[in-house]
């Protein structure tokens, strides 16, 4: 039997649970004429609540995020196993994606320019989310006997939820939680993000007269190797590459677009003007203004994952006995991942239309932004390609991490059980880079997205809890500096 006979088999298998299970998450409401999905609002309503509840936590709390990120607040002996910038690193390398690349193409192809002041909007109040989701997320950690430590929305459901007297309700919500990341760290965090990255490797590489053209077993075995090599070490393993990865991949990313706009600087004028103008009053192909608006705040919330739960995850590793301190490095997340790396990959495509009307006819995905780099430069689409297969590889090392601890959450922490899951992992690596499996990548995209309805209801039940602990951490901050101050008067 054929790859491609194997690829039509299971998705005929797969399909009508995949659409059925879609068609739920993704159902829409009619706004206007233009569907919104529900999803959606569903994730845009908890930024704006939480933007709200915890009194513009991401413009007050900026300063202060940047300043733990730094070291400067260090508190020797903490519990935990990395710093937090290797938590910060390591959860920007699960949401620093194809999704940057591409999904922003996507929306400025179907919303028009106006399309990308909305993902800036989204991001913005996915701060305050993210905030809130990892300091949670530390608070209701465990501690395990060997001195690692669990965390995510599957603990803090379970745990924060008993103390207001749910406890049935946070089992249940805790166990939805950790099967859904499960299976979506084997889809959107795996199979599809090798896929991606095997389809750039051999477009650089001589497309279908590429050598690799028809060997994406060899891809996948490649890529399965250096996943396993990182992830078989744990959480530190994996932090260790992201703290320089991450780094690495937003140098030349970042660095090619700037050049570009600057090449382009002629354009940005126009360009800036376009996406404020065309955000109230645009003509997108999805419906005007209100459908740049509905698909800016989706790919916003697709990319920087504020609301799905699973950055806490890695947040909830950090060493801190201060729980709002890591609450303050996630909210740096996605000012990185959607208003400063998503808005270069716009104001690339966008600065191009400005020379070429008509640039986008034609093209969608990371075609529209391989292009709208080459237009500047020849090689740099090459670029885009190294920082593609970068951003796939850091997703698969942090998506790992996820589906792995939802997965010890259902079944123990038992070092068996851990080795017996990575080598799962790295096979769907393999299948991913040989296979399409359009359904079943489906079906995991949608059970990524249904996790965030237990992750955002616990958000709002454990929000008066959220906010003693931040009372809690600004009392502690201000003994601190009293601390300091007499110390200093003693000297």
């Amino acid at each position: 039997m054929s790859l491609g006979e194997v690829d039509a088999l299971v998705d005929a298998m797969v399909a009508p649970l995949a659409a059925g299970v879609s068609a739920l998450i993704f159902a829409e409401i009619r706004l206007f004429g233009v569907g919104f999905p529900l999803v959606v609002l569903w994730l845009v309503a908890a930024g704006v609540f939480f933007t709200i509840y915890l009194r513009g936590i991401a413009v007050f709390g900026f300063r202060h995020a940047v300043s733990v990120v730094l070291g400067r607040h260090k508190r020797p002996g903490s519990p935990g196993e990395v710093s937090h910038f290797q938590a910060l690193s390591t959860a920007l390398s699960g949401t620093v994606g194809i999704g940057n690349i591409a999904g922003v193409a996507v929306a400025i192809g179907l919303g028009g320019p106006g399309a990308a002041f909305w993902l800036a909007v989204a991001g913005f109040l996915g701060m305050s989310t993210k905030f809130a989701e990892c300091t949670l997320g530390v608070l209701y950690r465990r501690q395990n006997p060997d001195g690692s430590v669990s965390g995510g929305p599957m603990y803090y459901l379970e745990r924060g939820l008993a103390e207001t007297g749910k406890a049935r309700l946070g089992r249940f919500l805790g166990i939805f939680y950790a099967v859904g990341i499960v299976i979506g760290c084997m889809g959107i965090g795996n199979m599809f993000q090798v896929n991606q990255a095997y389809t750039q490797f051999v477009g650089v590489t001589g497309g279908s007269e590429s050598w690799f053209a028809d060997k994406g077993w060899l891809f996948g075995f490649i890529m399965a190797g250096l996943v396993a090599s990182v992830i078989v070490g744990g959480i530190r393993s994996i932090a260790r590459v992201t703290q320089f990865l991450v780094p690495i991949m937003a140098v030349l990313y970042l660095g090619t677009g700037l050049i570009v706009i600057a090449f382009n600087a002629e354009a940005l004028p126009w360009a800036l003007r376009e996406i404020v103008t065309q955000a109230f009053t645009g003509e997108a192909a999805a419906g005007g203004a209100l459908g740049a608006l509905i698909i800016g705040f989706q790919r916003a919330v697709f990319s920087n994952e504020a609301g799905i739960g699973s950055a806490a995850i890695a947040h909830s590793a950090v060493r801190t006995d201060r729980p709002t301190t890591e609450g303050h490095v996630a909210l740096l997340e996605p000012f990185l991942d959607t208003l400063v790396i998503c808005m270069v990959t716009a104001l690339v495509i966008i600065t191009t239309g400005y020379f070429e009307p008509d640039f986008a006819a034609g093209r969608d995905g990371i075609a529209m932004t391989s292009a709208a780099f080459g237009r500047t430069f020849a090689f740099f689409p090459n670029l885009l390609a190294v920082a593609a297969i970068l951003f796939a590889f850091s997703t698969m090392l942090a998506w790992s991490y996820y589906g792995l601890k939802g997965f010890t959450y259902l079944a123990g922490e038992r070092d068996t059980l851990a080795l017996g899951f990575k080598v799962v992992f790295c096979a769907f690596i393999v299948l991913g880079a040989m296979l399409q499996l359009t359904s079943i990548l489906d079906f995991s995209d949608a059970m990524v997205f249904v996790i965030c309805i237990p992750n955002i209801l616990g958000l709002y039940l454990l929000a008066p809890r959220l906010r003693r602990e931040m009372a809690t951490y600004a009392a502690q901050r201000k003994q601190d500096r009293a601390d300091a101050a007499a110390t200093e008067g003693e000297r």
